[in-house]
């Protein structure tokens, strides 16, 4: 059920109901409003002249003096013609004269009338035009009006409604007539009649969607062999065709990616090959210098087994790295996760390389914070992407320089960053870091830059634990790697961690 409110054609039924039924009551309104008009200029248009008539029997009765009696008496013997009027004589500005109402007493709510709507029926504008009803405010009318002469003052009108209560009646007996009620219930047979072929005929319409769907649902979970029937020309057969032809697109793309994915692994391991034979070769060769001991004066000999065994541990680590990055890229390497304390993996790596850094004449330093979350992952691997990015720093930072651990607690993940006050990065280089075999010093011999492997390595490694690692330098003020770890349940202080571990 939820799926089905949820589905496009359910939408687009709604949609359409909505619209039926939005059309079906402003076309009810507009009948009720229609036949009311009608009312108004079929009315008006036969008592058109009723005002300009009864004018000429008040006329003498009004001219010296409002006779009252003999006014009463006239409407009197014309209530068989049109019992519905009501009756009012208005000065020149509007004002109320007199009102004879027929009926019981009603009460005078408008004493003073707008005369616009006067003046245009005079002036033979179109019908129906509505006028003011005195007796209750707002509500307008169908009327006549005739110019007449009361007492001396020319300008005055003899004001005719021509629906009093019954009118009122009456329009309520068209609302509720027999034919009214027909024509609106033929109206909403019609609507209803329609809304069910609209929706047979959505029902049809998105059937070949709900078919598209399905074969693109089974494309995405692996079954890169489905396509979808053309057997139109219309916009849903375009559609099928550009789907099929973007899937031949996309297993031809994976299948390139698969081809160059083994080469690329085979040229590692071809690579890895080739590097071990040199190596066997320079161990070798220290061998032979070690067995021609007495010819060699010892400066010599300890030159040459220095150089190398300082190749031969270049190399390596080296082919090492390289078939880290190459189980890496295959994803053969599979994190074993565990709370561990990473402030005391912090202080143990910066232990470890504090003789290199002495040596290097540079300071290394960790900044712990007091508190400090355990984070959850593979102690191993973050160890190694961490020793990537401190001796990195210390390659790169000249002498008297500083590089700093520094570790953050940010609630539900744990930042690490690893700041060196080195060289900078070139703002064009700092794409390309993270590249494997990718220096920026690249004047630079192999034993100050390294095997161009290590930020790759730790770049894949972090990838591994759903992290990022960014980076963010400045020519001549240094350099920051970071990336975040997730935490541990709650944070324990670095002393509380230590004492666990």
């Amino acid at each position: 059920m939820k799926h089905f409110i949820h589905s496009f054609y359910a939408k687009l039924s709604a949609l359409f109901l909505v619209m039926i039924v939005i059309l079906g009551v402003t076309i009810a309104v507009l009948c009720v409003k229609t036949v009311m008009m009608f009312a108004d200029e079929a009315e008006q248009n036969l008592n058109r002249d009723l005002a300009k008539d009864l004018a000429v029997r008040f006329e003498p009765l009004v001219r010296d003096s409002i006779n009252h009696t003999a006014i009463m008496e006239t409407i009197a013997e014309m209530t068989g013609i049109n019992p519905r009027i009501e009756i009012y004589l208005l000065g020149s500005e509007g004002m109320m004269k007199a009102n004879y109402l027929i009926g019981e007493e009603e009460r005078i709510e408008q004493p003073t009338l707008d005369l616009e709507p006067l003046n245009r029926f005079l002036a033979g504008d179109p019908i129906p035009i509505l006028g003011p009803d005195p007796v209750k405010m707002g509500r307008k009318k169908p009327f006549s009006v005739a110019p007449i002469e009361i007492m001396g003052e020319a300008g005055c009108y003899l004001y005719v409604i021509l629906g009093s209560e019954g009118y009122d009646s009456a329009a309520s007996m068209i609302k509720n007539s027999y034919i009214m009620q027909t024509t609106l219930k033929g109206l909403g047979l019609t609507l209803l009649v329609a809304g069910v072929i609209g929706l047979f005929l959505f029902a049809l319409l998105t059937r070949r969607l709900r078919a598209m769907k399905e074969v693109v649902c089974s494309f995405e979970k692996g079954q890169h062999d489905q396509r979808l029937p053309v057997t139109s020309s219309d916009e849903f057969g375009q559609l099928a065709a550009s789907f099929n032809q973007m899937a031949d697109t996309i297993v031809a793309n994976v299948e390139d990616l698969k081809r160059t994915d083994r080469l690329r692994r085979e040229l590692i391991a071809n690579v890895s090959h080739d590097l071990r034979s040199p190596l066997a070769a320079m161990q070798g060769y220290l061998e032979t210098i070690m067995m021609k001991n007495d010819t060699l004066s010892p400066e010599e000999r300890q030159q040459y087994m220095e150089t190398v065994l300082k190749n031969t541990r270049s190399l390596n680590t080296l082919v090492g790295e390289l078939f880290d990055l190459s189980k890496l890229d295959a994803q053969q390497i599979e994190p074993e996760f565990e709370a561990f304390s990473i402030a005391e993996l912090v202080q143990d790596l910066v232990m470890q390389f504090k003789p290199k850094a002495e040596k290097l004449n540079v300071k290394l330093e960790a900044d712990l914070p007091e508190r400090l979350s355990l984070v959850y992952a593979d102690i191993g691997l973050v160890e190694r992407a961490i020793s990537n990015l401190i001796d990195n720093a210390l390659r790169y930072t000249p002498a008297g320089g500083l590089v700093r651990i520094a570790p953050t607690d940010k609630g539900d993940a744990v930042g690490v960053q690893v700041i060196d006050s080195g060289y900078g990065i070139p703002p064009e280089d700092l794409p390309h870091v993270f590249e494997r075999f990718y220096r920026v010093e690249k004047s630079r011999a192999r034993d100050k830059g390294g095997t161009g492997l290590g930020l790759a390595i730790a770049k894949k490694i972090l990838e591994l634990h759903g992290s990022t690692l960014a980076v963010q330098s400045a020519l001549g003020q240094g350099t920051t790697f970071s990336f975040a770890l997730p935490a541990w349940k709650t944070p324990f202080t670095q002393r509380q961690q230590l004492e666990m571990a």
